[in-house]
């Protein structure tokens, strides 16, 4: 899966999302979906997909559009594995609209509480707390409570 967030200063876009098998009736980033068979080693080209798809938004409509955090959650028996991008909307004049539910720009206060999936909780937490100040990448496994973040180094060895 890939999930965009959409800044316009301290907001984030939010979708209230409408119809889905697994996040019916909970705020979620204000787009995203599951990456095609073409992306699996691309997810920055499948979020841009998604964006287009679901809002309309090029490439272009944006700014810092950055890979963020990697989530990994248990499901059953199933491991969900998300990536998260942040990126700045350029102008907020533009008219947004989905396909996907009603979209919302939300303040931090009032996107927590919202009802969420689990791990994009703690991701726009983390985000808020301090991630938004850090160019790292983070990574993050949940357990039955949390998720756990730590960045991702680069790293040199061969």
């Amino acid at each position: 899966m890939v999930s965009l967030f959409l800044m316009d200063g301290e907001k984030l876009l939010m979708l209230h999302r409408k119809g889905s098998r697994i996040v019916d009736g909970l705020w979620i980033a204000g787009c995203g979906g599951h990456m095609e068979k073409d992306e699996l080693n691309n997810a920055r080209a499948a979020v841009l997909r998604e964006a287009k798809e679901e809002m309309g938004l090029e490439e272009a409509d944006m700014e810092g559009l950055a890979l963020r955090y990697i989530t990994l959650r248990k499901a059953g028996e199933e491991v969900r594995q998300n990536f998260y991008f942040f990126a700045r909307l350029k102008k907020r004049e533009k008219a947004l609209f989905s396909n996907e539910g009603q979209l919302k720009w939300c303040t931090r206060e009032e996107m927590m509480q919202l009802p969420m999936p689990f791990t994009a909780r703690f991701v726009v937490e983390h985000y808020f707390e301090g991630g938004r100040y850090t160019a790292c990448l983070y990574g993050g496994v949940a357990d039955e409570k949390q998720v756990h973040f730590i960045p991702m180094e680069k790293e040199d060895r061969v």
